[in-house]
């Protein structure tokens, strides 16, 4: 009898079906894929824009306030995913008139609203301020009511009071750094605290995900900087370029090598879902994990990135390697957060069973919305860019 139990459970460790006990059931779609995603995007425009404001980085300053305005724009979409999610929207207020500090999914909002209303906005107005201003006393019709309403009917724009705006900027982009930080690395924290799924049950899983944050939002900035670029006919500045690619190549290579202890660690340890967690990577997730997130994801943005800081390319050849190594990047991040979001549903608490996510492709939850909320932000930034021109302080549009 023993013996026969002993064959059983051999053959029941190689079956990849869906089969009892069949608990498993995916709760989070693809739009709890976009959230992670797309705050990882606010958290690494604005470390981006710090590097000019707090770190006196001036190779990356044509870019500063383009960074500031992606991750605002972004920002403003991040919790529509979780809205769209639920059952009843409504109730996502409950988490401010009921505060519970307990949940960290509380600390989300909390967290959003001081990142968004004090620090976020606040920068953006003092360092538009002056800008703000002169289209106040310039513009007509509505334009010069809607700026004169955003300069709060205050026009002062001497030397003493623009030296101020310059100070108070500085410091509240120092408070922000932490607090980009903090809002994807609590993120992190939440799949890393699920203690019962041991996809994602890792002390790593916060770290991994704020600078794979930084890597993003570093990647979109630099696509949207070459793009803007082109569509305002103007020449790129490639010493610009080539230090946001630097950094953004620094910032790969500690994610990827974050990722990579992670997974020697569950190699190493190998208890007992690693069996169950290893026929997930080569199977069901063998594409989107091996393939599009690790090789063409990461080790191709990586080796183009490499190729320009070790050897002298042409800029009419750089341009396109970064641009390539950008787009690569975003797909490979946003696969990775597929990976973590989709994959770790996808295997039974008994470790005896897969089960397969259904993308549909119209719905609440279907590939069009996940789509549209992608969209929605750069429509938002290109307004955001109409309104406030981010070169203007740079060019003297």
């Amino acid at each position: 009898m023993d013996e026969i139990i002993r064959v059983l459970f051999e053959y029941l460790g190689k079956v990849q079906g869906f089969i009892y006990p069949n608990e498993i059931e995916l709760h989070w779609s693809i739009l709890i894929v976009l959230y992670p995603f797309i705050t990882g995007l606010v958290a690494g425009a604005f470390i981006l824009a710090s590097l000019e404001r707090v770190f006196n980085v001036k190779e990356v300053k044509p870019t500063y306030r383009l960074a500031l305005l992606t991750a605002l724009a972004f920002l403003l979409i991040a919790p529509m995913p979780l809205n769209i999610h639920l059952g009843h929207p409504e109730r996502a207020l409950e988490i401010l008139f009921t505060p519970h500090l307990s949940s960290a999914m509380a600390i989300f909002g909390f967290v959003y609203i001081w990142y968004l209303m004090v620090v976020l906005v606040v920068e953006i107005w003092l360092d538009y301020r002056k800008d703000i201003v002169i289209l106040a006393q310039s513009e007509k019709g509505i334009k010069k009511y809607i700026y004169q309403a955003m300069a709060l009917w205050s026009y002062n724009i001497s030397p003493e009071a623009l030296e101020l705006d310059d100070k108070i900027g500085k410091f509240v982009t120092i408070i922000g750094v932490p607090s980009a930080f903090l809002l994807h690395g609590y993120v992190g924290f939440i799949f890393g605290s699920i203690k019962a799924n041991p996809w994602w049950s890792s002390p790593l899983m916060p770290v991994i995900f704020i600078f794979s944050a930084m890597v993003s939002g570093i990647a979109l900035v630099m696509l949207i900087y070459m793009i803007v670029s082109w569509l305002r006919k103007v020449v790129i500045d490639m010493n610009c370029l080539d230090t946001i690619g630097r950094y953004l190549l620094y910032a790969f290579i500690i994610d990827f090598s974050l990722e990579t202890l992670d997974l020697i660690h569950r190699f190493y340890e190998s208890n007992e879902a690693f069996g169950a967690l290893a026929m997930l990577m080569s199977g069901k997730l063998h594409i989107s994990l091996l393939i599009v997130q690790i090789a063409l994801g990461t080790l191709v943005p990586i080796t183009l990135l490499s190729i320009i800081q070790l050897i002298k390319v042409k800029p009419e050849i750089r341009k396109p390697m970064y641009f390539s190594a950008g787009m690569l990047t975003l797909i490979g991040i946003f696969a990775m957060r597929w990976n973590v979001v989709i994959g770790g549903q996808l295997f039974s608490k008994s470790f005896r069973g897969f089960t397969t996510y259904k993308l549909e492709l119209i719905g609440k939850e279907g590939l069009m919305t996940a789509a549209a909320l992608i969209i929605l932000p750069v429509i938002i930034l290109a307004v955001l860019i109409y309104l406030f021109p981010p070169f203007a302080k740079e060019t003297g549009e």
